[in-house]
Protein backbone atom coordinates (compact mmCIF):
# COMPACT_ATOMS: atom_id res chain seq x y z
CA UNK A 1 0.00 0.00 0.00
CA UNK A 2 1.48 3.32 -0.42
CA UNK A 3 2.32 5.77 1.84
CA UNK A 4 0.02 8.51 3.26
CA UNK A 5 -0.55 11.56 1.37
CA UNK A 6 -2.17 13.71 4.18
CA UNK A 7 1.04 15.33 5.59
CA UNK A 8 1.67 16.76 1.63
CA UNK A 9 0.50 19.75 0.20
CA UNK A 10 -2.24 18.89 -2.81
CA UNK A 11 -0.63 21.36 -5.10
CA UNK A 12 2.90 19.30 -4.94
CA UNK A 13 0.67 15.93 -4.97
CA UNK A 14 -0.64 17.24 -8.02
CA UNK A 15 2.84 18.12 -9.82
CA UNK A 16 3.91 14.86 -8.56
CA UNK A 17 1.21 12.91 -10.91
CA UNK A 18 1.59 15.22 -13.74
CA UNK A 19 5.02 14.81 -13.51
CA UNK A 20 4.99 10.71 -13.82
CA UNK A 21 2.23 11.13 -16.73
CA UNK A 22 4.50 13.26 -18.38
CA UNK A 23 7.44 10.80 -17.90
CA UNK A 24 5.40 7.49 -18.65
CA UNK A 25 3.64 9.15 -21.86
CA UNK A 26 6.47 11.09 -23.51
CA UNK A 27 8.79 7.46 -22.82
CA UNK A 28 5.43 5.05 -24.67
CA UNK A 29 5.90 7.81 -27.37
CA UNK A 30 9.44 7.64 -27.67
CA UNK A 31 9.32 4.01 -27.66
CA UNK A 32 6.64 3.66 -30.42
CA UNK A 33 8.41 6.34 -32.87
CA UNK A 34 11.89 4.38 -32.00
CA UNK A 35 10.18 1.25 -33.21
CA UNK A 36 9.00 2.49 -36.30
CA UNK A 37 12.39 3.45 -37.08
CA UNK A 38 12.16 7.47 -36.66
CA UNK A 39 14.35 8.05 -33.97
CA UNK A 40 18.19 7.51 -34.77
CA UNK A 41 20.77 6.16 -31.88
CA UNK A 42 19.48 4.09 -29.22
CA UNK A 43 17.04 4.29 -26.41
CA UNK A 44 16.93 3.34 -23.10
CA UNK A 45 13.55 3.30 -21.81
CA UNK A 46 12.56 4.29 -17.75
CA UNK A 47 9.06 3.15 -18.39
CA UNK A 48 7.84 1.44 -14.78
CA UNK A 49 10.14 4.07 -13.03
CA UNK A 50 8.76 7.36 -12.75
CA UNK A 51 8.36 7.32 -9.18
CA UNK A 52 11.62 6.84 -8.34
CA UNK A 53 12.81 9.45 -10.32
CA UNK A 54 9.75 12.04 -9.27
CA UNK A 55 9.54 11.20 -5.68
CA UNK A 56 13.49 12.44 -5.68
CA UNK A 57 13.06 15.30 -7.31
CA UNK A 58 10.21 16.56 -6.15
CA UNK A 59 12.07 16.95 -2.54
CA UNK A 60 14.47 19.22 -4.09
CA UNK A 61 14.79 22.85 -4.90
CA UNK A 62 15.00 24.62 -8.11
CA UNK A 63 18.86 25.18 -8.36
CA UNK A 64 20.05 22.21 -6.77
CA UNK A 65 22.01 19.71 -9.37
CA UNK A 66 20.96 16.78 -11.01
CA UNK A 67 23.62 14.33 -13.00
CA UNK A 68 21.69 11.79 -14.31
CA UNK A 69 22.38 8.14 -16.94
CA UNK A 70 21.70 6.81 -19.87
CA UNK A 71 18.47 6.17 -19.04
CA UNK A 72 17.56 9.41 -18.24
CA UNK A 73 14.56 11.15 -19.63
CA UNK A 74 12.34 10.78 -16.68
CA UNK A 75 14.94 12.80 -14.19
CA UNK A 76 15.09 15.08 -16.90
CA UNK A 77 11.27 15.59 -17.29
CA UNK A 78 10.99 15.48 -13.29
CA UNK A 79 13.17 18.08 -13.07
CA UNK A 80 11.10 20.59 -15.37
CA UNK A 81 12.81 19.88 -19.08
CA UNK A 82 10.59 21.07 -22.06
CA UNK A 83 9.23 18.35 -23.91
CA UNK A 84 9.63 19.80 -27.69
CA UNK A 85 13.27 20.12 -26.83
CA UNK A 86 13.85 17.11 -25.74
CA UNK A 87 11.92 15.41 -28.26
CA UNK A 88 13.91 17.35 -31.17
CA UNK A 89 16.84 16.35 -29.45
CA UNK A 90 15.66 12.66 -29.82
CA UNK A 91 15.33 13.61 -33.32
CA UNK A 92 18.56 14.95 -33.86
CA UNK A 93 17.17 18.17 -35.05
CA UNK A 94 18.42 21.75 -34.87
CA UNK A 95 16.49 22.87 -31.69
CA UNK A 96 17.14 19.76 -29.35
CA UNK A 97 18.69 20.47 -26.14
CA UNK A 98 22.31 19.51 -27.54
CA UNK A 99 21.23 20.83 -30.86
CA UNK A 100 20.54 17.05 -31.83
CA UNK A 101 24.05 16.12 -31.41
CA UNK A 102 24.08 14.53 -27.96
CA UNK A 103 20.93 11.95 -28.59
CA UNK A 104 18.86 10.43 -26.07
CA UNK A 105 21.91 9.42 -23.86
CA UNK A 106 23.47 12.80 -23.43
CA UNK A 107 20.60 15.29 -22.76
CA UNK A 108 21.65 18.35 -20.22
CA UNK A 109 20.28 21.36 -19.70
CA UNK A 110 22.25 24.06 -17.61
CA UNK A 111 19.64 26.49 -16.92
CA UNK A 112 17.95 23.53 -14.39
CA UNK A 113 21.22 22.85 -13.25
CA UNK A 114 20.89 19.23 -15.08
CA UNK A 115 24.50 18.73 -15.13
CA UNK A 116 23.55 15.76 -18.26
CA UNK A 117 23.19 12.29 -19.20
CA UNK A 118 25.92 10.22 -19.21
CA UNK A 119 26.40 7.29 -21.36
CA UNK A 120 29.75 6.13 -19.30
CA UNK A 121 27.98 3.73 -16.46
CA UNK A 122 29.13 5.03 -13.32
CA UNK A 123 30.99 8.17 -14.01
CA UNK A 124 27.87 10.58 -13.07
CA UNK A 125 28.87 9.58 -9.77
CA UNK A 126 32.10 11.44 -9.72
CA UNK A 127 30.54 14.60 -11.67
CA UNK A 128 27.66 14.68 -8.88
CA UNK A 129 30.19 14.51 -6.33
CA UNK A 130 32.26 17.75 -8.32
CA UNK A 131 28.66 19.64 -8.05
CA UNK A 132 28.24 18.93 -4.29
CA UNK A 133 31.96 19.75 -3.44
CA UNK A 134 31.59 23.22 -5.60
CA UNK A 135 28.01 23.90 -3.53
CA UNK A 136 30.11 23.76 -0.43
CA UNK A 137 33.35 25.39 -1.11
CA UNK A 138 31.20 28.26 -2.36
CA UNK A 139 28.78 28.45 0.31
CA UNK A 140 25.53 28.04 -1.89
CA UNK A 141 23.37 25.89 0.22
CA UNK A 142 22.50 23.62 -3.19
CA UNK A 143 22.89 19.93 -3.14
CA UNK A 144 23.83 17.88 -5.69
CA UNK A 145 21.65 14.29 -6.75
CA UNK A 146 23.18 12.19 -8.42
CA UNK A 147 20.75 9.41 -10.10
CA UNK A 148 22.05 5.54 -11.03
CA UNK A 149 21.36 2.07 -11.26
CA UNK A 150 22.45 -0.77 -9.45
CA UNK A 151 24.92 -1.83 -12.08
CA UNK A 152 26.81 1.25 -11.59
CA UNK A 153 27.02 1.40 -7.74
CA UNK A 154 29.68 -2.08 -8.51
CA UNK A 155 32.06 0.31 -10.55
CA UNK A 156 34.84 2.17 -9.23
CA UNK A 157 33.37 5.50 -9.67
CA UNK A 158 31.05 5.10 -7.44
CA UNK A 159 33.05 3.85 -4.14
CA UNK A 160 35.42 6.15 -5.29
CA UNK A 161 32.99 9.47 -5.08
CA UNK A 162 31.12 8.06 -1.76
CA UNK A 163 34.65 7.78 -0.06
CA UNK A 164 35.62 11.51 -1.25
CA UNK A 165 32.34 12.60 -0.38
CA UNK A 166 32.16 11.10 2.99
CA UNK A 167 35.97 12.34 4.09
CA UNK A 168 34.48 15.85 2.94
CA UNK A 169 30.69 15.76 4.04
CA UNK A 170 29.61 16.60 0.83
CA UNK A 171 26.00 17.58 0.36
CA UNK A 172 25.26 14.82 -2.52
CA UNK A 173 22.56 12.32 -2.43
CA UNK A 174 23.51 9.43 -4.00
CA UNK A 175 20.01 7.93 -5.36
CA UNK A 176 20.68 4.29 -6.67
CA UNK A 177 17.93 2.84 -9.02
CA UNK A 178 17.73 -0.92 -8.11
CA UNK A 179 15.65 -1.79 -11.25
CA UNK A 180 16.78 -5.45 -10.35
CA UNK A 181 19.18 -5.85 -13.77
CA UNK A 182 22.44 -4.56 -14.76
CA UNK A 183 21.69 -5.03 -18.05
CA UNK A 184 21.00 -8.64 -18.11
CA UNK A 185 22.58 -9.44 -14.81
CA UNK A 186 20.18 -9.70 -11.85
CA UNK A 187 20.94 -8.76 -9.14
CA UNK A 188 22.15 -11.51 -6.94
CA UNK A 189 24.12 -13.18 -9.25
CA UNK A 190 26.09 -9.33 -9.20
CA UNK A 191 26.40 -8.26 -5.42
CA UNK A 192 26.27 -10.34 -2.15
CA UNK A 193 24.14 -7.91 -0.25
CA UNK A 194 20.09 -7.63 -0.87
CA UNK A 195 20.05 -3.61 -0.30
CA UNK A 196 22.77 -1.76 -2.07
CA UNK A 197 21.72 0.77 0.53
CA UNK A 198 23.81 -0.88 3.49
CA UNK A 199 27.06 -0.36 1.23
CA UNK A 200 26.38 2.92 3.10
CA UNK A 201 27.85 1.55 6.18
CA UNK A 202 31.52 1.28 4.54
CA UNK A 203 31.95 5.07 4.25
CA UNK A 204 30.15 6.19 7.60
CA UNK A 205 26.78 7.40 5.75
CA UNK A 206 23.49 7.05 6.21
CA UNK A 207 21.74 4.62 3.90
CA UNK A 208 17.97 4.56 3.58
CA UNK A 209 15.88 2.23 1.46
CA UNK A 210 12.64 3.36 -0.47
CA UNK A 211 9.79 1.66 -2.04
CA UNK A 212 10.41 3.00 -5.66
CA UNK A 213 7.24 2.17 -6.95
CA UNK A 214 5.76 4.66 -4.54
CA UNK A 215 6.58 8.45 -5.39
CA UNK A 216 5.21 9.56 -1.31
CA UNK A 217 7.92 6.89 0.29
CA UNK A 218 10.47 8.13 -2.08
CA UNK A 219 9.62 11.72 -1.57
CA UNK A 220 9.77 11.18 2.07
CA UNK A 221 12.95 9.34 2.20
CA UNK A 222 14.62 12.04 -0.21
CA UNK A 223 13.05 14.96 1.77
CA UNK A 224 14.26 13.70 5.10
CA UNK A 225 17.80 12.75 3.23
CA UNK A 226 18.10 16.40 1.46
CA UNK A 227 17.34 18.15 4.72
CA UNK A 228 20.48 16.05 6.50
CA UNK A 229 22.54 17.68 3.07
CA UNK A 230 21.65 21.28 3.93
CA UNK A 231 22.78 20.72 7.44
CA UNK A 232 25.85 19.61 6.54
CA UNK A 233 25.71 15.96 8.06
CA UNK A 234 25.71 14.31 4.33
CA UNK A 235 26.09 12.97 1.99
CA UNK A 236 23.33 9.92 1.68
CA UNK A 237 22.51 6.50 0.15
CA UNK A 238 19.30 6.23 -0.67
CA UNK A 239 18.49 3.25 -2.41
CA UNK A 240 15.03 3.27 -4.32
CA UNK A 241 13.80 -0.47 -5.51
CA UNK A 242 11.96 -0.35 -8.80
CA UNK A 243 11.40 -2.23 -12.00
CA UNK A 244 12.18 -1.19 -15.60
CA UNK A 245 9.33 -2.95 -18.14
CA UNK A 246 11.40 -2.72 -20.93
CA UNK A 247 14.91 -4.98 -21.73
CA UNK A 248 18.18 -2.95 -21.06
CA UNK A 249 17.54 -0.72 -24.37
CA UNK A 250 14.49 -0.76 -26.64
CA UNK A 251 15.14 -3.78 -29.29
CA UNK A 252 16.65 -5.91 -26.04
CA UNK A 253 14.27 -9.08 -25.92
CA UNK A 254 14.64 -9.53 -22.23
CA UNK A 255 14.76 -13.17 -22.37
CA UNK A 256 16.81 -13.23 -18.88
CA UNK A 257 13.66 -12.42 -16.84
CA UNK A 258 10.58 -14.41 -16.63
CA UNK A 259 7.11 -13.18 -17.84
CA UNK A 260 5.72 -13.85 -14.61
CA UNK A 261 7.97 -11.52 -13.03
CA UNK A 262 7.83 -8.53 -15.56
CA UNK A 263 3.65 -8.86 -15.38
CA UNK A 264 4.01 -9.23 -10.94
CA UNK A 265 5.86 -5.35 -11.88
CA UNK A 266 3.55 -3.98 -14.48
CA UNK A 267 0.04 -4.57 -13.05
CA UNK A 268 0.73 -5.13 -9.27
CA UNK A 269 3.27 -2.70 -8.59
CA UNK A 270 3.14 -0.07 -11.42
CA UNK A 271 3.73 2.98 -9.84
CA UNK A 272 0.77 5.57 -11.57
CA UNK A 273 -2.05 3.16 -10.72
CA UNK A 274 -1.10 2.76 -7.09
CA UNK A 275 -1.25 6.99 -6.88
CA UNK A 276 -4.69 7.07 -7.95
CA UNK A 277 -5.66 4.21 -6.03
CA UNK A 278 -4.48 6.20 -2.57
CA UNK A 279 -5.49 9.14 -3.98
CA UNK A 280 -9.55 9.32 -4.92
CA UNK A 281 -10.37 6.96 -1.80
CA UNK A 282 -8.46 9.55 0.04
CA UNK A 283 -10.60 12.16 -1.00
CA UNK A 284 -7.28 14.22 -2.55
CA UNK A 285 -8.36 13.84 -6.09
CA UNK A 286 -10.92 13.15 -7.99
CA UNK A 287 -11.03 10.41 -10.72
CA UNK A 288 -11.90 12.79 -13.26
CA UNK A 289 -9.57 15.40 -12.20
CA UNK A 290 -6.18 12.83 -13.07
CA UNK A 291 -7.89 11.86 -16.10
CA UNK A 292 -7.82 15.16 -17.03
CA UNK A 293 -4.25 15.74 -16.78
CA UNK A 294 -3.24 12.69 -18.42
CA UNK A 295 -5.32 13.51 -21.20
CA UNK A 296 -3.95 16.87 -21.19
CA UNK A 297 -0.28 15.53 -21.13
CA UNK A 298 -1.02 12.74 -23.90
CA UNK A 299 -2.09 16.52 -25.97
CA UNK A 300 1.34 17.90 -24.96
CA UNK A 301 3.34 14.81 -25.93
CA UNK A 302 1.78 15.15 -29.21
CA UNK A 303 2.61 18.30 -30.17
CA UNK A 304 6.38 17.79 -29.01
CA UNK A 305 6.41 14.89 -32.01
CA UNK A 306 5.17 17.42 -34.16
CA UNK A 307 7.91 19.75 -32.98
CA UNK A 308 10.79 17.19 -33.38
CA UNK A 309 9.63 16.06 -37.01
CA UNK A 310 9.35 19.92 -37.97
CA UNK A 311 12.15 20.99 -36.65
CA UNK A 312 15.05 21.96 -38.90
CA UNK A 313 18.07 19.23 -39.02
CA UNK A 314 21.29 20.01 -39.32
CA UNK A 315 23.37 20.06 -41.91
CA UNK A 316 26.18 17.85 -42.22
CA UNK A 317 28.94 20.52 -41.79
CA UNK A 318 27.39 21.26 -38.45
CA UNK A 319 29.57 18.82 -37.15
CA UNK A 320 32.77 20.68 -37.16
CA UNK A 321 31.13 23.13 -34.87
CA UNK A 322 31.48 22.33 -31.15
CA UNK A 323 33.78 20.97 -31.54
CA UNK A 324 37.08 21.51 -28.64
CA UNK A 325 40.49 20.16 -29.00
CA UNK A 326 43.48 20.51 -26.39
CA UNK A 327 47.21 20.51 -27.62
CA UNK A 328 49.24 23.25 -29.50
CA UNK A 329 48.37 24.97 -32.53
Amino acid sequence: MMSDMKNIPRALLETMYLKMEEIRQFELKAVELFQAGELPGFLHSCLGQEAAAVGVVSAMENDDFIVTTHRGHGHMIAKGADLNRMMAELYAKKDGYCRGKGGSMHIMDRSLNILGAQGIVGQGATLGTGAALTAKMKKTGQVSVCFFGDGAQNEGFFHESLNLASIWDLPVLYAVENNCYAESTAQVYHMKPKDIATRAKAYEIEGMVADGNDVIDVYVKAKKAIEKLRAGKGPVLLESKTYRWLGHYVGDPGVYRQKEEVERWRNEMEPISRFRAKAVPQGVFEEAELDRIRVDVARRVEMAVEFGRGNEPLPPESAFEDVYKYGLL
